[in-house]
C-alpha cells in the first residue's frame, strides 16, 4: 500500500470477528478440559481397581491350580477375606458361589435394558493382556450385569454424576465410600470362569481433588472467556470514542481535516454516476488581523459561525470541515464551473454578512474534481490544487473566486524545472549580465550603468527575468543571484580598468530579502574586494518597497556601507506611498525616478510638476538624481531643463551585453536618429519594453519589487 493510502487509513475496529473466534476457543477448551478429566478419571479409576484386581486375581490362580475337591474349601476362605464370588461356565451357569449372587448371568443384547429408566446399567471391561474383566455399577438390588462385548473401564467421574444419590449423601458425612463391581477371571483351561466382588474405594479427599479441579477449570476458562469479550466491548467503545477525537476540530467543534480527507475519498470512490464534484479552499481573509484587534475568543467564535453557515448549505454527501487558522475545506456537488460558482457566491455572500459591522472577505479556490480519476484520487493533492487557485487572490483583501486550471499547472512545473536547475546555473555561469548605459541629459556623456541579469540556459533558452526572479525570491535562492551579479560586475570593472578604460559606476540591485542579513554591507564588502574593484565603482541599489521592512537593521546596513565606499541609491522612487518618509530618514547618494512617471498617453502636466519637485527635493538632500524608463525626446529635454542628473532608458539605449556595453565606455551616446525616422525608433522600442512586460506578466507580480530589476 502506498503512503498516500496510509496516511487516511484506519485501522478496522473489527468486533464480530474477535468474538466469533474467542467463542470457538471457548467451545474448543471446554472440550478439551472435559476430555482431559474424563481420560485422567479413567486412569485413575483404573489405577486404583488394578490393585484390587491384582489380589482377586492371586485368589484366581489358586482356585485353578486347586484340586476338584477342594473349590468349596477356597470359595469360603474367599469369603473369610471379604470377597464374595461365584463359578459359572461358558453357558453361564453358576456352578458354585460363596454367597447368595448378585450377579444376573444373562448376556445383554441392545434393546433388552430400557436405557431411560432409573436402573442404572453396568458394562463388562475385558482387559486386552490380561484374562480378566470388570463389572460395575449395581442395580437398585444390587444386581450386577456381566456381559461379553462392548464394555469400558471404571471410571470416577461417571461415578460421581450418575452414581446413586447414597454415594453422595455418605460423601457429607466424610465416610468411605465402597463402589461395588465384579472381576471376573477364566479358569480351568477356559471352560469356567470365577467372579469376585470387588469394590472401588473413593474418600472425600478423592472426590474433592477431582471436584476442585474440574469445576475450577470450568471456571477458569469461563471467566477468562469473559474477561476477553469485556475487553473486546470495552477496546471497541474507546476506538469509538478515539475516532472522535481524532475528527474532532477544537475550535469550532465540527469536523477537522483528517475526517475530511477520508470521508472525501470514501465519497469520491463510490459509484454515483456522472456526478461532478469540486475540492474548494476557502479562507476567511484578515483572521489573524481580527484577532489581534479583537481577541482569540472572538475569533473562534466566529470560526464556529463560518462553519455553521457554510454547512447549512451543504446538500448530503457534501462535506465541510476546519483545516488551519482560517482555512475551510469544502467538498460539494456542482454541474460545472458555473454552478460552482453561484454556488460559492451565494455562500460567500451570506458569510461577509455574519460579521455585522465588520466587513468581513472571504476567498475561495477551486478544483473541479474529473470524474474519470475520482477512484484514485489522491485528496492531499486535489486540495493543494485548489489551495494554489486561492493563492492568486491573495495580492488583494477582497472576497473571490478563482478556479485552478492548466496555466497553473504549467506555472507549477516551469518553478519546478527552474528550482531544479537554478543551482547548476550558477555553477555553469548561465546566468548573463547585462548592462544598460545612463547619460547625462545635457552632454549626452556616459555617466554610470544598471546592470541587469538575463539567463541563457542551454535546455530553457533565453529565459526573461520575469519568469526566474520571483520564482527565487520564493525559494530564497535570490541572495546567491546577488552574491552572483556583485561578483561578475567587481569582475568586468576590474577588467575594464586594467585595460585603461575610463569606467563609471555601475548599480546593482539587491534583493529586499538580503537586507534581513545584519552583515549584509560586510559580505557585499568582501566580494567586491575579492575581485579588486574599486568600491566607489559599486552603486547598491534598493527598492523602495525594502524601507517597509525592518527600518533599523536597513539604516544600519546604509550608513556601513556609505562608510565602506559604496554608493547607495533608492530604485522606483514614486511607486510607494512612503518615499518622503524614507528620503528624511535615509542617507541615500542616488534617486532614480520610476519609469511610471514617463508612460502614458494622456496628458501629463501633472507627472510633470511631481518630477520637478521631486529633482528639486533631490537637489536640495544632494542627491544625484537618474529618471529611468525615458523613451523620446520631449522627454529628454524636459529632464534636462529641470536639471535631472542621469537618464536611462530606450532613448538612449537598451540593456546589452557586456560586450556591446564595453565599446560605449568612454564614448558620448550615439547619434540619435533623425526626426523622420525617430517614430519608428520608439515603435521599436515600445515594442521592446512590451515584450519584456509581457515576460513579467507572466510571473507573479508581488515579487518583482525585490530583485534584480527586470528590463
Amino acid at each position: 500500500m502506498s503512503r498516500v493510502k496510509q496516511r487516511y487509513k484506519l485501522p478496522r475496529n473489527w468486533i464480530a470477528i474477535p468474538l466469533f473466534l474467542y467463542t470457538i476457543i471457548f467451545i474448543i477448551s471446554i472440550g478439551v478440559i472435559s476430555i482431559s478429566f474424563e481420560t485422567f478419571s479413567e486412569y485413575s479409576s483404573t489405577l486404583k481397581a488394578r490393585a484390587e484386581t491384582e489380589k482377586v486375581s492371586h485368589y484366581a490362580e489358586l482356585y485353578d491350580t486347586a484340586q476338584e475337591g477342594s473349590s468349596d474349601q477356597l470359595l469360603s476362605y474367599f469369603k473369610e477375606q471379604g470377597y464374595d464370588c461365584i463359578v459359572f461356565n461358558n453357558n453361564k451357569t453358576i456352578l458354585r458361589a460363596n454367597s447368595e449372587p448378585t450377579a444376573i448371568l444373562d448376556k445383554y443384547a441392545s434393546g433388552d435394558v430400557n436405557k431411560t429408566s432409573s436402573v442404572t446399567i453396568s458394562f463388562l471391561m475385558k482387559d486386552e493382556e490380561e484374562d480378566y474383566a470388570y463389572l460395575y455399577y449395581p442395580d437398585k438390588e444390587g444386581n450386577m450385569i456381566i456381559v461379553e462385548e462392548d464394555v469400558v473401564k471404571p471410571d470416577i467421574m461417571e461415578i460421581l454424576l450418575h452414581g446413586p444419590l447414597d454415594f453422595y449423601k455418605n460423601l457429607e458425612n466424610h465416610e468411605i465410600n465402597y463402589i461395588p463391581y465384579w472381576t471376573s477371571f477364566k479358569v480351568r483351561d477356559g471352560n469356567e470362569s470365577i467372579a469376585f466382588k470387588t469394590h472401588l474405594d473413593l474418600s472425600i479427599n478423592d472426590v474433592g481433588y477431582f471436584s476442585l479441579n474440574f469445576f475450577s477449570a470450568y471456571l477458569l476458562v469461563i471467566l477468562i472467556f469473559i474477561l476477553l469479550v469485556s475487553n473486546i466491548i470495552r477496546t471497541h467503545r474507546n476506538n469509538r470514542n478515539m475516532r472522535k477525537i481524532v475528527f474532532r476540530d477544537n475550535i469550532t467543534g465540527s469536523r477537522n481535516w483528517f475526517w475530511f480527507a477520508l470521508k472525501s475519498q470514501e465519497l469520491l470512490k463510490k459509484r454515483r454516476g456522472n456526478t461532478q464534484y469540486a475540492i474548494v479552499s476557502l479562507s476567511f481573509v484578515g483572521y489573524r488581523n481580527y484577532v489581534l484587534c479583537h481577541s482569540v475568543d472572538l475569533g473562534e467564535q466566529t470560526l464556529k459561525n463560518i462553519w455553521k453557515t457554510i454547512d447549512a448549505y451543504l446538500e448530503k454527501n457534501e462535506l465541510c470541515a476546519h483545516s488551519t487558522a482560517s482555512n475551510f475545506p469544502i467538498l460539494m456537488k456542482v454541474t460545472d464551473e458555473a454552478s460552482a460558482r453561484a454556488k460559492l457566491d451565494r455562500i460567500i455572500k451570506t458569510l461577509e454578512t455574519i460579521g455585522g459591522d465588520h466587513d468581513f472577505k472571504f476567498q475561495a479556490g477551486v478544483y473541479m474534481v474529473d470524474p474519470k480519476i475520482r477512484k484514485k484520487a489522491d485528496i492531499d493533492l486535489l486540495y493543494n490544487n485548489a489551495s494554489t487557485a486561492r493563492m492568486t487572490l491573495e495580492d488583494n483583501d477582497d472576497s473571490g473566486i478563482a478556479f485552478f486550471d492548466q496555466k497553473l499547472v504549467e506555472d507549477t512545473i516551469w518553478a519546478d524545472k527552474v528550482t531544479e536547475r537554478q543551482r547548476e546555473a550558477v555553477e555553469k555561469e548561465e546566468f548573463k549580465v547585462y548592462y544598460q548605459p545612463k547619460y547625462d541629459p545635457r552632454t549626452n556623456e556616459l555617466m554610470g550603468a544598471e546592470a541587469l541579469i538575463r539567463w541563457d540556459s542551454p535546455d530553457l533558452g533565453f529565459v526573461a527575468p520575469g519568469r526566474f526572479i520571483p520564482i527565487f525570491e520564493n525559494s530564497g535562492f535570490i541572495t546567491e543571484i546577488d552574491h552572483y551579479m556583485l561578483t561578475h560586475v567587481a569582475r568586468d570593472q576590474k577588467k575594464w580598468l586594467d585595460e585603461g578604460k575610463k569606467c563609471v559606476p555601475i548599480s546593482v540591485n539587491v534583493s529586499r530579502a538580503h537586507f534581513a542579513e545584519t552583515n549584509l554591507a560586510d559580505q557585499i564588502k568582501d566580494i567586491i574586494d575579492k575581485e579588486g574593484a574599486p568600491r566607489d565603482l559599486i552603486e547598491i541599489e534598493l527598492t523602495e518597497s525594502a524601507f517597509f521592512d525592518d527600518k533599523k537593521v536597513m539604516l544600519a546596513t546604509i550608513r556601513k556601507l556609505k562608510e565602506y565606499g559604496f554608493l547607495v541609491s533608492m530604485d522606483d522612487f514614486g511607486s510607494g506611498y512612503s518615499s518622503l518618509n524614507s528620503l528624511k530618514d535615509m542617507p541615500l547618494d542616488i534617486l532614480k525616478l520610476d519609469a511610471g512617471f514617463f508612460r502614458g498617453e494622456n496628458d501629463n502636466d501633472r507627472a510633470e510638476i511631481v518630477v520637478s519637485e521631486a529633482l528639486q527635493l533631490a537637489r536640495k538632500l544632494n542627491m544625484t538624481t537618474v529618471a529611468e524608463g525615458v523613451e523620446d525626446q520631449a522627454q529628454v529635454d524636459f529632464l534636462a531643463a529641470e536639471g535631472c542628473n542621469m537618464i536611462q532608458g530606450y532613448y538612449y539605449a537598451k540593456p546589452m551585453p557586456k560586450e556591446e556595453y564595453e565599446l560605449r565606455i568612454g564614448a558620448p551616446a550615439p547619434q540619435r536618429q533623425p526626426a523622420e525616422t525617430e517614430a519608428e525608433a520608439k515603435t521599436e522600442a515600445k515594442a521592446d519594453a512590451k515584450a519584456v512586460a509581457e515576460a513579467v506578466a507572466e510571473s507573479e507580480p508581488a515579487g518583482l519589487e525585490n530583485g534584480p530589476e527586470i528590463k
